[in-house]
């Protein structure tokens, strides 16, 4: 009783009192600067503009391009792995799949409210559900042409997608290409042709499917690019908007495309489970390569697809033996060097000065905003 009385005379001291109530306040405070951060993140991803400029600010055009690589390298072999070894011959059901994770994926975010917001209603639905539509046949089309042709046939379609961006680019956005850009990406499609020219294996069928997915990856690319640039997308957002209606035509493209027997196939854990890891990838790819869309432009995708090509004939003569040939070599490594001209380039036009702004306080012209205007060194395709 005595210790009890003790210690209540000591915490009603005046000094003690004073300590115990700065400790209050201390408290106090720290709680409100950790509610503040808080705020100020959750503001961050909830505002279009803020987040817009947190993407541009963590994940710049090399550390884009490099994402993407990494993870395009990692989903062959997995898309390999399941098509060849865990005998998945559904292309694109598989594709379904891969969509079907990534929108799990973007709606748990958004229930943790960690998906930046869409920005203010720039774009029509109509330009959203085109862009739905293209991405299903880009990348349904695209796995339905591997199944029936060869690596290499399937890369000298690719090559068609260049000389199509350049011109879809100029037609709706009157972009120009300058000659010595003309010249580099002609060397790359020159060197991929002959990097791939020893394995042209297809049927007509796959011909036709590889001649009709040209025209949807090409707007894909562009749609992907600019509404990036032009309206304050982030790459979440807009997968976030876009998926549900690539789902709805993958849907309608599985009876079409894909052999039945979808429902028979054996789904035991050791496969389930190399599908979801190919999802999983799925979902990086597509993240990753929008945001290489943007943070540079639909040609530099396109480069970087046909580096990786090569790269990857490279790596198997020097790393596991195999012998492409000769003129499979010399033709990489002339690709290889029209993309180094072309990267080349892009640097030099992100050094250019700019021109001296009259005030600061005037509002960007449309003008420049039509011609893509983007000082990035990579997304610029403008003279």
């Amino acid at each position: 009783m005595l210790c009890s009385r003790e210690i209540f005379n000591f915490l009603v001291r005046k000094d003690v009192r004073k300590i115990l109530k700065r400790k209050d306040s201390d408290a106090g405070e720290r709680g409100k600067a950790l509610e503040d951060l808080r705020a100020s993140l959750f503001n961050k991803l909830r505002s279009s503009e803020s987040a817009k400029r947190q993407q541009q600010r963590v994940c710049g055009p090399i550390a884009a391009l490099t994402f993407n690589f990494m993870v395009a390298v990692g989903i062959i072999f997995i898309n390999k792995w399941v098509l060849k070894n865990v005998g998945f011959q559904f292309p694109v059901f598989l594709t379904f799949i891969h969509y079907a994770v990534s929108w799990v994926l973007m709606a748990i975010l958004n229930s943790f409210s960690l998906l930046p917001a869409s920005p203010p209603t720039k774009s029509t639905s109509l330009s959203l559900f085109t862009l739905g539509i293209v991405m299903s046949l880009s990348t349904g089309l695209a796995n339905v042409s591997l199944k029936y042709n060869s690596v290499g046939f399937y890369q000298m379609a690719k090559i068609a997608v260049t000389p199509s961006i350049v011109f879809a680019e100029f037609l709706w956005y009157k972009k120009r290409v300058t000659c010595s850009k003309v010249i580099a990406l002609t060397v790359v499609s020159i060197g991929v042709a002959i990097a791939t020219v020893t394995d042209l294996q297809f049927s007509v069928f796959g011909a036709c499917v590889a001649l009709a997915w040209i025209i949807p990856s090409t707007v894909n690319k562009i749609l992907w690019s600019n509404m990036q640039q032009q309206e304050n997308w982030t790459a979440l957002s807009l997968m976030w908007k876009t998926t549900p209606i690539t789902l709805l035509f993958l849907v309608s493209m599985i009876p079409f495309l894909d052999p039945p027997g979808v429902l028979a196939f054996h789904w035991n854990f050791y496969n389930t489970s190399a599908i979801l890891m190919s999802a999983f990838l799925g979902f990086l790819l597509q993240w990753s390569g929008a945001l290489a869309l943007g943070a540079t432009s639909a040609i530099s995708h396109v480069v970087l697809g046909q580096f990786k090509t090569c790269v990857l004939l490279l790596g198997s003569f020097y790393l596991f033996g195999s012998n492409p040939g000769t003129t499979s070599i010399c033709g990489a490594f002339v690709a290889i060097g029209g993309m180094s001209l072309f990267t080349y380039l892009n640097l030099q036009g992100k050094k250019q000065p700019l021109p001296l702004k009259v005030s600061s306080c005037l509002p960007k012209s449309k003008l420049g905003e039509g011609n893509g205007e983007n000082h990035n060194g990579f997304g610029s395709e403008s003279v």
